[in-house]
């Protein structure tokens, strides 16, 4: 039985991603914030022939102010914790993907994102998907095998100015999954960073800027997974937007925030990746 875990299995990608691995042979650990879409989606999976285990624990997302009064509520800790000590019983998962995220941007006026609100995207975007890989790595590495798959984006290859801090929480996701695939590589485990452009969902829709090269959830899986299968260090798509992305952080950087501002990403163009 192949043990599959996908945090934010209730957004677009992550439903996609259930169905592509809802099979028989398949055990999937869905964890998500939306009760009705997850029980739904759960029934889904069944009648494709896998099992199913759901899962709503807290992962750690960080209330208004936290931050600013130096507190980390270590009682949520505790409790992703406990979830990934019961995820390595009686042994770790086949393959973990670190799907929950959210979004923000400058908004309309361009005035600026709150920092109630870029503290709490930092939590769930970048600390809670390093405790899991901190967390997971360490006993997969002990077991020999496992893999992990973290969830990045286009955007971190050069942050977009409507978007700071989602860009840099996915730079970041980029940097630490390159990174623990070179240190659990050689003890069997397999670490791949998805990079996705742009994948209609309601977090997508609501960015602004241009969406060039827009793709569906149910197409991106399957790149996700197929990716996954072989264990690719980086499955970023679609071309030729990943490879435009790239070279953004290749240029100097006063030439890629000009292109940025060219091609509409400036904060004066009303109307985010992944």
């Amino acid at each position: 039985m192949t043990r599959i875990v996908i945090t934010g299995a209730t957004g677009a990608i992550g439903q996609a991603l259930a169905a592509v691995y809802a099979r028989p042979g398949n055990r999937l650990i869905l964890h998500g914030r939306q009760r009705d879409v997850l029980e739904t989606l759960a029934d889904n999976c069944r009648d494709a022939g896998a099992e199913v285990e759901l899962s709503q624990v807290e992962l750690g997302q960080a209330e208004p102010g936290q931050f600013e009064q130096g507190q980390f509520k270590q009682n949520k800790d505790d409790a992703l914790f406990a979830w990934l000590e019961s995820l390595c019983a009686p042994s770790v998962p086949d393959i973990v993907i670190v799907n929950a995220g959210m979004n923000i941007n400058i908004g309309e006026d361009g005035s600026g994102e709150r920092w109630e609100d870029a503290s709490r995207l930092l939590e769930i975007n970048l600390r809670v998907p390093m405790a899991m890989g901190n967390f997971l790595g360490k006993r997969m590495r002990a077991a020999g095998r496992g893999q992990l798959v973290l969830m990045s984006s286009l955007a971190a290859y050069h942050g977009l100015p409507v978007t700071p801090s989602y860009s840099a929480s996915k730079a970041g996701v980029k940097a630490y999954g390159e990174a623990l695939r070179g240190w659990l590589a050689p003890y069997g485990v397999g670490v791949s960073v998805v990079m996705p452009g742009y994948v209609s969902s309601k977090m997508c829709h609501e960015m602004p800027g241009p969406k060039p090269f827009l793709w569906q959830p149910e197409r991106a899986a399957k790149v996700i997974a197929r990716g996954i299968e072989r264990n690719r260090a980086r499955i970023s798509f679609p071309f030729p937007l990943n490879f435009g992305c790239w070279w953004l952080a290749v240029l100097p950087a006063a030439i890629s925030q000009r292109l940025l501002n060219w091609l509409g990403y400036d904060p004066d163009h009303g109307d985010g990746a992944h």
